[in-house]
């Protein structure tokens, strides 16, 4: 089997796995709207949040649905957005914004690098104009989590609305929705929740949802139709029904396992033993554990190693790990800790990393 250190798709479970097999469905019958409501509730429970003031709005699509879903469905037409980007992932949600004509302003920052919060004070300062702040919770680019505490208090202060892509961390970092003053968050089944891609979600507060006629620019992506008609049992349009059996199932595991706070140390665990026996290799990391997330952590390239080199003998002993991009593409690689992953596969990874790295010299 194939150990995937790729920030998802991830390896699965076998209970995850076998759910794909479950009898095939139509999205009409009562069947699915039982468990699309099932997947619903529970998406919710994930954090504690309440179905009274709080809706998972289901997509089929990627992470990437979710987050145009969040931006073109939430910033009116007389909004105005400002987007941070400390990589590519918050520079994304600039181009969204961008291909749809929303009104907006970027915060920019080289990638990896920490939220310069004055400068957002002095942005925010001289524009009151401000409605909506966009942001990403962990940036894959590099591995940093950025902290959105801060930004929480700052956007409650200014009556700005907090929308946060959580794609790689929702179910395995904490997302504070109420303290943060969030208003959605958009993540997906196939990173920390250990499903099957094909399915994305966002959760956002009800109050946020205005209705369709007001802000809609999109036909498949409007969050305000979803919700109206998942409310009531249905869905606007075909859902990935095997997709939504995966889900299910490791929304189930993960709630026996321990929830998001399990997921968190197991995740933790895994990443701290990589990262101490890479540098213990002299393979350094990009940033410093405080500044990281527990999902992934980017490493540089041991010196004088191409990270194709590097891959490809990696993955011919049973493991993948993931590019740098950009201009990062030729001095870093990346090594995630998400899916159905034990410490005896990571240990193994470790050795194995150590005897390329030995024959490669």
């Amino acid at each position: 089997m194939m150990i995937l250190l790729n920030p998802g798709p991830v390896n699965l479970s076998d209970r995850v796995r076998n759910a794909l097999l479950r009898p095939d469905l139509c999205h009409r019958e009562v069947e699915f709207s039982q468990l699309q409501s099932k997947i619903r509730e529970k998406l919710l429970q994930v954090y504690n949040l309440q179905g009274e003031h709080w809706a998972a709005i289901l997509l089929t699509g990627s992470g990437t649905a979710a987050m145009e879903a969040m931006i073109t469905s939430l910033v009116p037409k007389n909004g105005k957005l400002l987007v941070l980007e400390n990589g590519v992932y918050g520079e994304r949600l600039s181009k969204i914004a961008n291909i749809h004509g929303i009104e907006y302003l970027t915060l920019h920052h080289p990638w990896g690098a920490q939220i310069d919060i004055k400068g957002l004070v002095t942005l925010l300062d001289e524009n009151d104009d401000i409605t909506h702040l966009a942001v990403v919770h962990h940036e894959t680019t590099t591995g940093r989590l950025n902290n959105l505490t801060q930004l929480g208090t700052i956007c409650q202060k200014r009556n700005i609305q907090l929308l946060v892509d959580a794609v790689s961390s929702f179910g395995a970092e904490e997302l504070n929705f109420e303290s943060w003053g969030m208003t959605a968050c958009a993540a997906t089944a196939n990173k920390c929740l250990h499903g099957v891609p094909g399915t994305s979600f966002v959760i956002v507060r009800r109050s946020a949802l205005a209705p369709t006629d007001t802000i809609q620019r999109t036909l498949y992506l409007d969050l305000a139709t979803y919700c109206q008609q998942q409310d009531k049992g249905g869905t606007p349009f075909t859902q990935s029904v095997q997709a939504f059996y995966a889900l299910a199932e490791a929304l189930q595991e993960l709630e026996e396992q321990g929830g998001w706070r399990a997921r968190h140390s197991h995740y933790s665990q895994l990443v701290n033993l990589v990262r101490n026996e890479l540098l213990a290799m002299g393979i350094e990391p990009l940033l410093p554990a405080t500044n990281s997330s527990v999902v992934l952590n980017a490493f540089y390239l041991p010196k004088g190693f191409s990270y194709d080199e590097f891959h490809d003998q990696l993955k011919a002993q049973g493991f993948v790990i993931y590019a740098g991009q950009g201009t990062l593409a030729k001095s870093i690689f990346r090594v995630s800790t998400m899916g159905a992953i034990a410490r005896t596969d990571i240990e193994r990874f470790l050795a194995i990393v150590k005897s390329v790295i030995i024959v490669l010299l």
